[in-house]
């Protein structure tokens, strides 16, 4: 059980490192690959900003996860419902 939770510790870790980065991608990307004069979608701005605005949430919600995760929260986790 002691190395599940250290597991869960360094995935704490992980996650705190790859969100940044992903946002830092998505945003680079989105500058790279805005251009008025192109055609595909991909050159098309709103659909940046409506995926840069979808998944900065889902990266805090990473950063918040791995946070606790990393502090040891979920080292003991309820197996019953009188444990709540």
């Amino acid at each position: 059980m002691k190395k599940f939770n250290a597991f869960k510790r360094y995935f704490g870790l992980l996650f705190l490192f790859i969100a940044p980065f992903v946002i830092y991608e998505l945003i680079t990307g989105a500058i790279d690959n805005i251009d008025t004069a192109g055609k595909k979608d991909i050159n098309n701005p709103i659909i940046w900003i409506v995926i840069i605005t979808i998944f900065i949430p889902i990266a805090i919600g990473l950063v918040i996860f791995g946070w606790y995760a990393f502090r040891g929260e979920y080292d003991h986790l309820p197996q019953k419902s009188k444990e709540l």
